[in-house]
């Protein structure tokens, strides 16, 4: 199993910040601007280039005060690869036994996508720790609350559609956490290097968070 620690900390959160550009450039101060807002659960994507280097760069700065994740896993041999960089979980836009598999055996985190009930189930039987729902733009929450109906045991992370509008209907179907993207990192924050625009975000979705999650 993986930490029970690891875990109830993306619980806590209930927000991974996930980053992806094009360039590697801005992404370590990207990754503390993020926990400075209040977010301390980071996904950097093997889409980055020199993705292992950055990793090892953000767990050099900033440690243990965020829970660092490598994004878009789709193998074992990459799953190691994150690992030994300094990842401390990892997730994926679909489902690979192998690479959960390969997080059992070292006790990490795993977080792999799924879209179908079918796929649901599988995931979490294979050992998931949550399931990605992904993508959850084509559905909406109405989906995540009908499929909750049937699996309420399925810890379930939406990711592709979820902001500051969408947020709450999100919690109030049933979602364990959110994957935020696009939405929080943006692009043209990155490309700027406008780090204020990405704590101001990071702090406003930690807040809508506990709201969405006290009135439920």
């Amino acid at each position: 199993m993986s930490s029970p620690s690891d875990l109830q900390r993306v619980l806590d959160c209930g927000i991974v910040a996930i980053i992806r550009a094009t360039s590697g450039d801005q992404l370590v101060n990207v990754a503390r601007a993020l926990y400075e807002g209040g977010i301390d659960v980071i996904e950097v994507t093997f889409t980055v280039p020199n993705v292992l280097e950055i990793i090892s760069a953000v767990k050099k700065d900033l440690g243990k005060k965020i829970l660092l994740g490598a994004g878009t896993v789709l193998d074992p041999e990459t799953c190691r690869a994150a690992f030994l960089a300094g990842a401390e979980f990892v997730v994926s836009p679909s489902i690979n036994l192998e690479v959960i598999k390969l997080c059992r055996r070292y006790s990490k985190l795993v977080m792999p996508g799924a879209f179908t009930p079918t796929e649901i189930v599988t995931a979490w039987e294979a050992g998931a720790d949550i399931v990605k729902l992904f993508p959850a733009d084509c559905v909406g929450p109405n989906y995540l609350k009908a499929i909750r109906g049937p699996l309420p045991q399925v810890r379930i992370l939406p990711t592709g559609g979820v902001d500051l509008k969408t947020l709450p209907e999100f919690v109030k179907a049933g979602a364990c956490a959110v994957g935020l993207g696009s939405q929080l990192v943006e692009k043209s924050a990155v490309e700027s290097g406008n780090m204020d625009r990405i704590r101001d975000l990071a702090s406003q979705y930690v807040s809508l968070m506990k709201q969405c999650r006290s009135a439920t």
